[in-house]
């Protein structure tokens, strides 16, 4: 069970707003509380925080906003110390402007690092040098009056691109890597992994068929010749050669594009790539019993025959689940996060069923809300600070939040802790149960036809055999499964370990483990 961390919006310890290591050391004991296996922190490189500390100006620094380097020995040391693993978000794509290596390539076309960002000169109208598009909104070129050029950046200006074509530049970002792993870090997130080559020729990108007046700007050209290039491959093995030079250390990596591209991420024994690309189609699927036994049934089938699964529920710029789901439906999403087969990766604030909070405009932080405003783009909503309690600013600090907090109070750490069938204590006990039964973590996964909104599949492991059943509405519906066995929980957390024979009729909004007996195997 991986679990991502928004740093800025976990605990502040110090009273100015922001959470920080400090606030996060103080929270290791509720990590160990819930089962969490490993945490993933957003990025706490030292940034000017325009895009969320996406846009890094040292690699090797901590922010001052967040503590110091004495501050992070010491959360991963304590981490440790409870067996749970860290994990650092490691963006490979681009620098903050302010980094010395862009002040260096801008200063001439001719000195030590002038290759090493994206650089081309003007079109013959003096305009961008193609029709390329920053995912901010407008041209993903920039004008530099310096170098007399123009220069490439996926999101922001101030995020340039690095060149990844540059040997100089991998070899520095490897080391990057290095200075993290060598500190004890146990692996890395590669942001953005699937954009680090850009086509040589510049060559411009066509309109996209599907586009109308209803999509943001940056949508209405298909990235043929921005994203996914087929050389993006070679960057994210280099990657992995790296992470191998370190005994028990993993990558796993933001990628873009459909399901049946994720396996080209993995690679193959002669060249493997990530350990996990992260798997979003849970997120993005239609939730209904018919369309989930599709989005599993089609990612598990692109993914290669040795390749691991991984379920991503939330994160930092994705919808809070619970609020497309509802609260009662994000009970059987645990469910089905801890039963099925592969890495379950929860974003803070998932187990207590966070939503989107509303953020008055004048309080938008989020550079995609504040340039592409009315496409619903925004990802403040999401990184709404944790409500640890019920008090007005909710635990989290004894300052001014630097995003509002959910209004509502009761859904929160502390409350639902004292409620024994709260969310909070059913994912605890999922966690449990599946580093328990063997069969939930390693088994191999059996699907099973769903029908009247039930979606069903099986996990075998040796002789044991549990049995899944997930009620997708609001009303009761028959599961029709034959043998008998024992009920390991209900998602409603008021009937387990009793003995069930199938069929049964399950409440709306109800999920099941059963464990069958032998003789029913």
């Amino acid at each position: 069970m991986i679990y991502e961390i928004a740093v800025p919006s976990f605990l502040d310890s110090n009273g100015d707003g922001r959470g920080d290591l400090a606030g996060l050391s103080r929270k290791v004991d509720y990590l160990k509380s819930l089962g969490i296996d490993a945490v993933w922190l957003t990025p706490i490189y030292a940034s000017p925080m325009k895009d969320f500390g996406y846009d890094i100006a040292d690699f090797c620094t901590i922010d001052p906003s967040f503590g110091s380097m004495a501050d992070f020995l010491q959360l991963l040391h304590a981490l440790h110390d409870e067996r749970i693993r860290l994990i650092l978000d490691f963006v490979p794509n681009h620098t903050s402007d302010r980094h010395p290596w862009f002040a260096d390539s801008r200063k001439s076309r001719t000195g030590e690092k002038a290759d090493w960002y994206l650089w081309a000169d003007a079109a013959a109208n003096g305009g961008p040098p193609n029709n390329w598009l920053s995912r901010f909104g407008g041209s993903a070129w920039s004008w530099d009056e310096t170098r007399k050029q123009f220069y490439y950046h996926s999101f922001l200006a101030s995020q340039p691109d690095l060149n990844w074509r540059n040997t100089d530049v991998r070899s520095a970002m490897c080391d990057v890597m290095r200075f993290w792993l060598d500190r004890g870090v146990d692996g890395l997130r590669v942001d953005a992994s699937a954009v680090l080559i850009k086509d040589a020729l510049l060559r411009d990108n066509p309109p996209n068929p599907k586009a109308d007046a209803n999509m943001p700007p940056p949508q209405r050209y298909t990235p043929v010749f921005t994203d996914d290039r087929p050389e993006d491959m070679t960057c994210i093995e280099d990657l992995r050669k790296v992470v191998d030079e370190y005994e028990g250390r993993f990558v796993c990596g933001e990628v873009q594009g459909k399901t049946d591209r994720i396996g080209h991420f993995y690679g193959s024994e002669a060249t493997p790539r990530f350990h996990l690309p992260l798997n979003f189609a849970l997120l993005d699927s239609e939730w209904d019993a018919l369309s989930l036994q599709a989005t599993i049934d089609a990612y598990l089938n692109a993914i290669p025959a040795d390749g691991w699964p991984d379920w991503v529920v939330g994160g930092h710029d994705k919808p809070r689940v619970a609020s497309k789901i509802g609260q009662a439906q994000a009970r059987i999403l645990s469910m089905l996060l801890l039963t099925i087969r592969g890495t379950p990766i929860l974003f803070a604030g998932d187990e207590i069923g966070a939503e989107r909070v509303p953020i008055p405009k004048e309080r938008v932080q989020d550079p995609f809300e504040k340039r592409l405003s009315g496409f619903g783009l925004g990802r403040d909503p999401e990184r709404s600070p944790m409500r640890w309690d019920d008090s007005e600013h909710g635990g989290f600090t004894t300052g001014r939040p630097w995003l509002p907090l959910d209004g509502e109070r009761t859904r929160s750490v502390d409350g639902q802790m004292k409620e024994p069938r709260s969310l909070w204590h059913l994912y605890r006990q999922l966690i449990a149960l599946r580093k328990a039964e063997r069969c939930l973590t390693d088994g191999e996964y059996l699907p099973s036809r769903a029908r009247n909104d039930v979606l069903c599949y099986g996990r075998r492991w040796s002789g044991d055999h549990c049995l899944i059943g997930l009620n997708i509405t609001g009303e009761p519906r028959r599961w029709d499964w034959r043998g008998r066995g024992t009920l390991l929980l209900s998602t409603h957390l008021d009937r387990k370990q009793e003995m069930v024979d199938g069929p049964v009729q399950l409440r709306a909004d109800e999920g099941w483990i059963v464990k069958l007996e032998s003789a029913s195997k």
